[in-house]
């Protein structure tokens, strides 16, 4: 009888052990969204000359205050500019560079430029991430004949890769931010 009731606590304990193991999956890391406060796009002509920079910078979030945008200049007609996108978090000192997780994490990013109706402008990636898919932190424009309008810039985190663009891409759009910009 000593027996039988040993058995049977050992194998209970078995199973009550074995049912707490960790083999199980684990949860997948909470990886909390990055806080961009500053969006910095600087666009080199190829060649030389004078670099324009778009920004936008909304210190207060989805406060009450609206974003402080602002364009330097205007693009040359027949010109092709090396451009480059910075992402900062300004709510912390010093300000964090949000564009080397972005990089890190490239897989799950993707920047799509959008051209508004009127506005002349081509743009190519530059950068992929490891799977050879656009990042596009790094790009070119090429502007065209002179006109005016709007170009948005638009980080999605976790798209579908490879996409045809925004319109497939699904995601979350981590920033979007929209720039007057004029090609004389």
């Amino acid at each position: 009888m000593k027996k039988v009731k040993f058995l049977s606590t050992v194998i209970f304990a078995s199973l009550l052990i074995a049912s707490c193991s960790n083999n199980d999956d684990a949860p997948e890391p909470v990886n909390e969204e990055e806080v961009i406060t500053t969006l910095t796009v600087t666009l080199a002509p190829n060649g030389g000359g004078t670099s324009i920079t778009l920004q936008t910078r909304d210190l207060d979030g989805d406060g009450p205050n609206a974003p402080d945008v602002t364009v330097s200049g205007n693009l040359e007609a027949g010109v092709t500019y090396n451009g480059t996108i910075v992402l900062q978090n300004e709510t912390v000192s010093p300000a964090e560079n949000i564009t080397e997780e972005v990089e890190e994490e490239s897989i799950e990013h993707q920047f799509f430029y959008t051209p508004g109706a009127g506005l002349d402008v081509t743009t190519a990636y530059s950068n992929f991430d490891t799977d050879g898919n656009p990042l596009g932190t790094e790009f070119t424009v090429t502007a065209g004949a002179a006109s005016s309008g709007t170009l948005t810039f638009t980080l999605r985190h976790e798209p579908t890769k490879p996409n045809t663009g925004l319109g497939d891409a699904g995601g979350e759009t981590d920033i979007a931010a929209t720039f007057s910009v004029t090609i004389q």
